[in-house]
């Protein structure tokens, strides 16, 4: 199957042109997601259509992942959680079908990530599978008995980073507080590092950036602030993981998400952790690296579409 996909996250939108397993050709456009998301519209039509022509069309379908909360039934944007504003007014079926006269399904981003993985990547042939995916947040999906989980409300599965490590932790995008992504994901670091004790005299203060290459840098370099920051979102992150596999009774556990281009020590915590902890009476939960990069929710356009045939 031929389509074309639209993943539309909190930093960029990438579109790319899919032919079965094989990603032909994609195209990333930056943006802001507290901006207008109808204003990128004309940029991603544009950017469809030289796909489409270059990877000489015949394509079925389009292929939506949003960052927010989705019904794909309806075709509709449910929740933002505060990124842009307008999504929920838009009815990107109907213009996808004026723009190019096909087919177009939505799904959340996370569960479409996972698709990918399952349709060509480290999940092929697993009909329990959760995804955890550390980056900008931290994004959960989960596949049980060979299925999606989306629930009655489409926040099944998909709001795992949500779930509450620390009862008065930090304040979460979410509005709640000591969130799994509010302790241990890409846009709370800063502030965790600049709180820490410490910081003042840690390497980490001469960094330009501060994300998890710069903390992990500092802590292979010896600096024992980084090193006590990264020991703590290695826990954070193995209990959530930890967190999931009890609540969706997975047999794989897949991590993926910018961060783990640090993936050495954060595999290696997670399946410790798990295998130490969890309450699988029945065997141990497999725990693999997502091998679709951020490609994934692309690549997941392709089984999202075959649903509907």
């Amino acid at each position: 199957m031929r389509v074309l996909a639209v993943d539309i996250g909190g930093s960029h939108v990438s579109c790319g042109a899919v032919d079965g397993c094989k990603l032909l050709q994609v195209v990333t456009l930056e943006t802001d997601s507290g901006g207008s998301l109808a204003s990128l519209l004309p940029v991603v039509a544009r950017t469809l259509h030289q796909l489409d022509t270059q990877n000489g069309h015949g394509f079925e379908g389009i292929g939506f992942g949003f960052c927010g909360l989705v019904d794909g039934k309806a075709g509709r944007i449910v929740s933002t959680n505060h990124k842009y504003a307008d999504a929920t007014d838009l009815d990107l079926p109907s213009w996808a079908r004026a723009e190019f006269g096909l087919l177009a399904i939505l799904e959340n981003d996370s569960r479409l990530a996972l698709l990918g993985e399952r349709h060509a990547g480290a999940a092929r042939g697993s009909n329990d599978v959760v995804m955890m995916t550390l980056g900008t947040g931290i994004g959960t999906a989960v596949i049980a008995g060979g299925r999606s989980m989306r629930g009655k409300h489409f926040q099944a599965g998909c709001l795992g980073g949500h779930l509450t490590i620390v009862t008065e932790g930090r304040l979460c995008s979410c509005g709640a507080r000591g969130c799994f992504e509010a302790e241990a994901s890409t846009y709370a670091l800063p502030d965790l590092c600049r709180t820490w004790p410490g910081f003042s005299t840690s390497a980490l203060v001469h960094e330009s950036k501060l994300d998890f290459l710069s903390l992990f840098r500092c802590a292979d370099a010896g600096d024992t602030v980084a090193a006590e920051i990264r020991l703590r979102c290695l826990k954070i992150w193995a209990s959530c993981a930890l967190s999931l596999v009890h609540a969706y009774d997975p047999e794989l556990l897949v991590v993926g998400g910018g961060v783990m281009k640090s993936a050495y020590p954060i595999l290696e915590a997670i399946q410790e952790h798990i295998h130490s902890c969890a309450w699988t009476p029945w065997g141990k939960v497999r725990v693999g690296r997502a091998q679709l990069g951020n490609h994934a929710a692309l690549l997941g356009a392709v089984p999202l579409l075959q649903e509907q045939r």
